[in-house]
């Protein structure tokens, strides 16, 4: 295309209003145009993850106030587990002490499955299950009562804590009623997430000490 001298000039012209005009705006729109990507970009959130228990307990670093002493700071276990630990043995003891000759075993069994470990669990079941124990119970149709008193604490561990727990029952026999009570060392240890009876036996032959 042939162009005069004039119309050159005015491509020229036309030509450097375009190049400054789109100059301008990337000047102007570039910088708004980042902002709005960094806008778009999701912002990074912390979240503190749960607090792991104190272990071993916080201590005492100041000087004892037998007025204000916090003994579950030197011990294992908190105010709200060592509670939960004692509930667990005193129930344990009396649902152990109550039964009928006429109730289904797995129904006696159903009333510890919540407190005890699976392997006491196993072992109870096949105690409560035994001909001799059920014939003998439908012989002489007794029918028991249990409850059971905390006595005292025998042991504490690092798992583990062992109670004294005397187990109370009322009993008939052949329609004659008795009472009987029997003191049993109770150990109750952490099961996974939760706290739950890991073994018992006569209080007088011992027990064994932690099971962590």
């Amino acid at each position: 295309m042939n162009l005069n001298d004039r119309q050159r000039k005015l491509l020229f012209a036309g030509l450097v209003v375009v190049l400054a005009a789109i100059g301008v705006y990337l000047t102007v729109a570039a910088p708004e145009h980042d902002h709005d990507k960094a806008d778009a970009r999701p912002s990074a959130t912390v979240t503190a993850g749960p607090s792991a228990p104190a272990s071993p307990p916080p201590g005492i670093h100041s000087t004892v106030d037998p007025k204000n002493f916090d003994i579950y700071r030197l011990l294992p276990f908190s105010q709200q587990d060592f509670a939960t630990a004692a509930d667990l043995a005193q129930r344990f003891v009396a649902a152990y002490g109550t039964y009928r000759y006429d109730e289904d075993p797995t129904a006696y069994i159903g009333r510890m499955s919540g407190l005890v470990t699976d392997d006491l669990r196993g072992q109870l079941e096949a105690g409560a299950s035994a001909p001799g124990i059920q014939d003998q119970r439908r012989k002489e149709q007794v029918v028991a009562q249990g409850g059971a008193s905390l006595d005292q604490v025998r042991t504490i561990e690092n798992n583990s804590i062992i109670f004294l727990v005397t187990g109370k029952q009322q009993l008939t026999r052949n329609g004659t009623a008795s009472s009987d009570s029997k003191q049993y060392a109770v150990t109750v240890s952490r099961d996974g997430g939760s706290l739950k009876v890991y073994a018992f036996a006569p209080a007088d032959a011992g027990q064994a000490g932690d099971t962590g």
